[in-house]
């Protein structure tokens, strides 16, 4: 194994780790940045930093895929007839740390496939508990549904992936259609979710995690495998729900007994183990450069492709 392929492969594998575990990561941009180095943005454009709330962390990046970048650094927008799927992408990090800007190659990667992607950021504990970094994932996507026809995209083909804590996010915000109402959306509005190695049904209050929680808080009060609410429509997106064969981090039960809850619910839902990954891994490989690593990338595309 070459060099530089041995220390990504640490980066991913440790960094996203340590993030989970404690707000104490000085090596945090080291190894997200490692990742991003050998993820090249193949002419992919990005517009940075557009607020989606008022807030400073309320704000995302937006992704084109190379054909629209090139029409739109050339001026050539005017003619274009494509709109192009879109996708919301949310970071983990123990809801404590992490931002947008180390998961750029999360961005390009979902361009590269063709999607207008927006990857956000949102305010963080202990400041902010929970709900309101699922209220701003909420907020996050309505905004990018809103405003889809300004990137070339199709609001009626959106799905939306997080990872880690990010996954639990937007599992929340979308199995429990009391998040988006107030943003004027219904779950309906999104074709398709993506929960990569998220925590929707685990008791807070026994890890370092309950610092992003309220202090008096229940889990049956907060978990989303206890929350599900279709809205009005009684309709939900299909879901997939990934795990990392080898992830010490976040344990493969919130994955089952979020299933369980969303077949309850008669919401499609599928699962895919993820051979040979651990909690950071599963991320790292969504990298075009880093797809050696496992199959995440192409399970999470072909997905997409299908729903949208």
């Amino acid at each position: 194994m070459k060099r530089y392929q041995w220390l990504v492969l640490s980066a991913v594998a440790i960094g996203p780790v340590a993030i989970f575990l404690t707000p104490a990561h000085a090596s945090e941009s080291t190894l997200l940045g490692l990742v991003n180095g050998v993820s090249g943005s193949g002419g992919i454009a990005v517009s940075k930093d557009m607020a989606y709330g008022d807030a400073p962390l309320q704000n995302l990046d937006v992704y084109y895929p190379k054909a629209l970048s090139q029409a739109i650094k050339k001026g050539n927008t005017d003619t274009l007839t494509t709109t192009y799927p879109l996708v919301v992408f949310v970071h983990g990090g123990s809801w404590q740390t992490g931002n947008k800007n180390k998961y750029k190659f999360v961005g390009e990667s979902l361009a590269k496939a063709g999607y207008v992607t927006t990857v956000i950021n949102y305010r963080k504990a202990p400041e902010h508990r929970y709900p309101d970094y699922v209220h701003d994932t909420a907020q996050a996507i309505a905004w990018t549904h809103n405003n889809a026809s300004r990137f070339y995209a199709d609001p009626n083909r959106m799905a939306v992936i997080g990872h880690s804590a990010g996954a639990f996010n937007v599992v929340a915000a979308v199995s429990n259609a009391d998040f988006l109402a107030p943003y004027g959306l219904k779950p309906s509005n999104i074709k398709a979710v993506v929960g990569i190695a998220g925590p929707y049904s685990y008791d807070f209050r026994q890890y370092d995690s309950r610092i992003a929680f309220p202090e008096d808080g229940n889990p049956d009060d907060i978990m989303p495998d206890r929350l599900i609410k279709s809205g009005n429509s009684g309709e939900q997106p299909s879901y997939l729900l990934m795990t990392a064969e080898d992830d010490n981090i976040v344990n493969p039960k919130n994955t089952e007994d979020m299933t369980q809850a969303l077949q309850d619910a008669d919401i499609q839902v599928s699962t895919v183990d993820i051979k040979g990954a651990s909690h950071g891994t599963i991320i790292g490989a969504m990298s075009t450069s880093l797809t050696w690593l496992n199959d995440v990338r192409p399970q999470v595309i072909a997905f997409l492709d299908k729903n949208l």
